[in-house]
């Protein structure tokens, strides 16, 4: 029993140097943005989707092309346009012919969902029936074409760009789909020194190699890891009340109810604590603590409370709502945050 534990635990702690490894090799690249590349890592450990919202110029196609060239993986990307129709991202019939018998027949060709991450670059240029065609992929990790269903590759992602100050031209993202995301990440601006090493390195001659660092098995394995990572019946009672406190029809906060137009359903919840146990993970502790939980909170929960008009007019974010009851909801044995 010891040696199979010991076995578990140096598993633990190679897997968790890769992932410090693969930190540094995209710190190669994308100078500064820690807790935005912390919260990619995240969204990869526990097997969901991301979308990054930022102006332009601030690193994210980048940020997940040197991801993507870190990893043993296969990588596509899909610019969205008006004009892109769902069969360009899932694939479309083709005739073919056996040159044997000379019978035609009609063969799937498939698209550039058939990958392992998938790059949606500015998901919000394209009309709604397209970005639905992401709607199975994400959520199934298969897509139906003719009646036939077709499984996606494991392990299998889906990081989406959107800029949110060019709204002319742009479709917004459906609560469904937006709520398909496992994490809303927005990006800002760098720090002051940070952005003077970028303008050195980037203006430069020399040019950093990116080292693939860990491969799909090993994160399928870092996958079944994180779901292993144990949680305390107290912080899932804890992320239950934060979850409920969040629905205006429900709670008694009163913050919410002159807020809030909705509030988030359960799927929040499993990604909030699958989250924090991926956060655990990655800092290299093998139990969640409360702390892991409220880093996680925001990209969770920020695109799962829709605030209300009144909200909007006053310049009330969802972050301000979930920060608001972080203060409010206390632990059940440690107190307030």
């Amino acid at each position: 029993m010891e040696k199979d534990l010991t076995k578990i635990e140096e598993e633990v702690t190679m897997l968790v140097s890769k992932l410090s490894g693969l930190k540094n090799e995209i710190g190669k690249v994308i100078i500064g943005q820690e807790e935005t590349v912390e919260q990619l890592l995240i969204s990869f450990l526990a097997g969901g989707h991301a979308l990054l919202e930022g102006v332009p110029g601030l690193a994210k196609t980048l940020m997940i092309r040197t991801l993507a060239q870190a990893i043993d993986l296969k990588f596509r990307r899909i610019q969205f346009t008006p004009d892109l129709m769902p069969s360009d991202i899932i694939g479309t019939e083709i005739l073919e012919e056996d040159h044997t018998t000379g019978k035609k027949f009609f063969e799937f060709n498939k698209g550039p969902i058939f990958a392992n991450i998938i790059l949606a670059d500015e998901i919000n240029r394209t009309p709604p029936k397209t970005q639905s065609a992401l709607l199975e992929a994400m959520q199934e990790f298969e897509v139906t074409y003719s009646g036939k269903t077709y499984p996606l590759d494991r392990p299998f992602f889906i990081l989406a760009t959107q800029n949110p100050i060019e709204q002319s031209g742009t479709f917004p993202l459906p609560e469904a789909q937006q709520d398909r995301f496992l994490l809303y990440i927005k990006i800002g601006y760098p720090q002051e020194q940070d952005e003077m090493q970028i303008l050195k390195s980037t203006t430069g001659g020399s040019h950093q190699e990116v080292k693939e660092v860990i491969n799909g098995r090993e994160i399928i394995r870092l996958q079944q890891m994180v779901r292993e990572v144990p949680i305390s019946d107290d912080l899932v009672r804890y992320v239950s009340q934060l979850i409920r406190a969040t629905r205006p029809d429900t709670t008694s906060n009163s913050y919410v109810k002159e807020w809030v137009s909705w509030g988030a359903g359960p799927r929040a919840g499993q990604a909030m604590i699958l989250t924090a146990k991926a956060h655990a993970l990655l800092n290299g502790r093998l139990a969640v603590t409360p702390e892991d939980l409220w880093q996680v909170a925001l990209p969770v929960l920020r695109h799962r409370i829709i605030v209300n008009f009144k909200a909007e007019a006053e310049g009330i974010t969802s972050d301000e709502v979930t920060q608001h009851l972080l203060k409010a909801i206390s632990l059940p044995s440690n107190g307030q945050r």
